[in-house]
């Protein structure tokens, strides 16, 4: 019985799961700026619902797509081990997928706008076509990085007002940056070659590059948000270290390119997803809310001791 228990966590990638609510707890942050103390609207956990039912369904599909390939890459995992059985793996999947749907129609009803369900409709054609057909192709990550920016997009559109421009733009970045994760990861089970892993982190810097711009950009519209006088020097050395620290992780996989290297790039890379989303709405809504986001590392970090990110 336990046996299963971890089977099931395994397949689910659960330790990830807290970056999605990251996501979408950012993106509902940084457009509602809903003051600290004050309860969120009911839409927001609606979306982040429908985003774990979404990130599950798509994480179990990806081994079920996967199936053949993992029997000879990583017989260890659920499915070819036999632990859980493709065919029931498949059904999960599937119910977790359409709940997933369901719950963004039920946000877009409570909101009184179509946008949470053309968000959500858009992320499961995302999920379904990355892990079907895109992800063994050249365009694998950028597809991974759309279902990022679209799990982000959810969040936003569960406050039910228009959304300014410039808040597409921590979506925008943070999509590009896991679009270069996924690339970097590509070949985690194989031989990874240096100068596309380069490629892969010059990409995640962009991405992060991107993402972090979109305090400047909100100031120079008039909506500095947390960041005022000296606290816009604060935040920009923040990201400058979170980048490094990442970028660092990364390179060190670049010079030693094993598959530990890799590995442990790419969980750092994905559990710091958590933090840049924290630093993301601290410049928003300031540092109560921050800290609520933070928190999500507990259980990620926690559940990535026993359990693989990847």
């Amino acid at each position: 019985m336990i046996q299963t228990v971890l089977a099931w966590m395994r397949l689910l990638r659960l330790p990830n799961h807290a970056t999605a609510v990251a996501d979408v707890l950012a993106g509902f942050l940084i457009v509602s700026r809903t003051p600290f103390g004050e309860w969120p609207a009911d839409s927001l956990w609606l979306v982040i619902g429908a985003s774990l039912c979404f990130y599950g369904g798509g994480m179990i599909l990806n081994d079920v797509f996967d199936y053949r390939l993992d029997c000879v890459e990583r017989p260890e995992r659920p499915l070819p081990s036999g632990l859980i059985s493709v065919a029931l793996a498949g059904s999960v999947a599937t119910v977790l997928l359409a709940a997933g749907l369901l719950l963004s129609i039920a946000t877009a009803v409570f909101v009184q706008s179509p946008t949470p369900a053309i968000v959500g409709t858009s992320l499961l054609i995302a999920i379904v076509a990355y892990d079907f057909q895109l992800k063994q192709t050249s365009v694998g990550p950028i597809a991974m990085g759309i279902c990022r920016s679209l799990n982000w997009l959810l969040g936003m559109s569960a406050v039910g007002s228009q959304e300014r421009i410039e808040q597409w733009i921590a979506p925008l970045g943070m999509g590009i940056y896991v679009a270069g994760i996924t690339w970097y990861s590509r070949r985690e089970a194989g031989e990874s070659r240096p100068k596309v892993l380069a490629g892969a982190a010059a990409v995640m810097f962009m991405g992060l590059v991107l993402a972090g711009s979109f305090p400047w950009i909100s100031i120079q519209l008039g909506q500095a948000g947390w960041l005022v006088g000296d606290r816009q020097t604060s935040w920009y050395l923040l990201w400058s270290i979170l980048v490094t620290a990442i970028l660092a992780r990364a390179v060190f996989g670049i010079a030693d390119p094993t598959q530990a290297r890799i590995r442990a790039a790419v969980s750092n890379a994905i559990l710091s997803i958590i933090t840049l989303d924290a630093v993301l709405v601290l410049a928003a809504s300031g540092e109560s809310w921050a800290i609520v986001v933070l928190l999500l590392l507990a259980p990620a970090f926690s559940l990535s001791r026993t359990l693989s990110m990847t």
